[in-house]
């Protein structure tokens, strides 16, 4: 099985040719940075090195603590955290990458330096809609991940022969992560074809997966638990879950940065859901994040769209709303209601 070639002759010609005149590249992942983001980001960053350039990988702010094992974690700037590194390296950059996102708004604060950088920018990313962000753009929204997009593109440079294990584990967890451990939207054999070859480099996926999906605390599983008991609405006629979490909670049950990753996906596991509903007020900013998963037809996108100022993929899309959570609530509960006929 052959595996894809996204770069035209002249895409390839072309990323030849920027990467081989910089010297100082900064990489770029999109705000509350998941698996895929960081897998993509130290993944490139990892492979840019070997081949001798200077690179500093970038996220707006930190990823989720089930994510600190990943290689390479210690190299990336956190920009919340260290403001003046980040505006160093854009500064003296004469190349960027923006991995995962299909806009600069979705850099946040980080997004003002990036629009005033003078440097070229190359972007790869699996979203729908992208902006002309980039003088080369690599985007494909049929992709399972980020993570599968840019190991295609190494494939296709010849970089598979040398790839370390370091950087397959990388791109394993973005695939990983990006599907719900291969639940949704990775029913191809391409992509299996895809994993094989990672796996043939000496990865451990099932250390990976434990690494992500088992290293949490007693104080998620119960808040976890807190959450289905006593704050999960289900409206029966829409087969829909809504649940929101206040910052008040999240302090009760010690919260730490990650622990309602996957909530989203528990009410979906009640036969005859379609779509579920996760509000969570922000701990760093005054708004509230929302999350939409649904299972079959119901364009999870489009909802976010129209009323939750985001967007994403059909049946996994986010937004945000401003506080307070109990508006944000009402916001949700109209968007069901106005949404029935589909979720029926």
């Amino acid at each position: 099985m052959e595996v894809r070639n996204y770069l035209s002759t002249q895409q390839a010609e072309q990323w030849t040719q920027m990467v081989g005149e910089a010297r100082n590249i900064v990489v770029l992942g999109h705000a509350g940075p998941d698996g895929d983001a960081m897998g993509a980001i130290l993944a490139l960053t990892q492979y840019l090195q070997a081949a001798g350039k200077k690179v500093v990988p970038i996220t707006p702010n930190a990823c989720p603590d089930f994510l600190r094992w990943m290689p390479g974690i210690d190299q990336v700037v956190f920009f919340r955290n260290k403001q003046s590194k980040a505006k160093e390296a854009l500064e003296r950059c004469d190349l960027v990458f923006c991995l995962d996102f299909n806009s600069l708004q979705r850099l946040e604060d980080l997004c003002p330096l990036v629009e005033n950088c003078s440097a070229p920018r190359i972007m790869i990313d699996h979203h729908l809609d992208p902006e002309p962000m980039a003088a080369l753009m690599v985007s494909d929204s049929n992709a399972s991940a980020t993570c599968e997009i840019l190991f295609c593109i190494l494939h296709q440079l010849g970089a598979y022969e040398s790839m370390t294990r370091s950087i397959a584990s990388c791109l394993y967890c973005g695939l990983m992560t990006d599907t719900g451990a291969f639940a949704y939207n990775s029913n191809r054999a391409d992509l299996f074809h895809i994993i094989a070859m990672l796996i043939a480099k000496g990865i451990d996926k099932d250390q990976i997966y434990r690494n992500v999906y088992y290293s949490y605390t007693e104080s998620r599983l119960r808040l976890m638990g807190y959450l289905m008991n006593e704050k999960m609405e289900y409206f029966p006629e829409e087969h829909t879950a809504l649940f929101a979490l206040t910052e008040k909670e999240m302090k009760r049950f010690n919260y730490v940065r990650g622990d309602a990753e996957g909530f989203v996906n528990l009410p979906l596991q009640i036969k005859g859901t379609k779509l579920s509903i996760s509000l969570r007020e922000d701990t760093e900013k005054p708004v509230v994040r929302v999350s939409l998963r649904s299972i079959g037809d119901f364009p999870c996108n489009e909802m976010a769209e129209r009323f939750f100022n985001g967007g994403g993929h059909f049946n996994a899309a986010g937004g945000s709303l401003p506080k307070p959570i109990e508006e944000a609530v009402v916001t949700a509960r109209k968007a069901i209601a106005a949404c029935a006929e589909k979720l029926k």
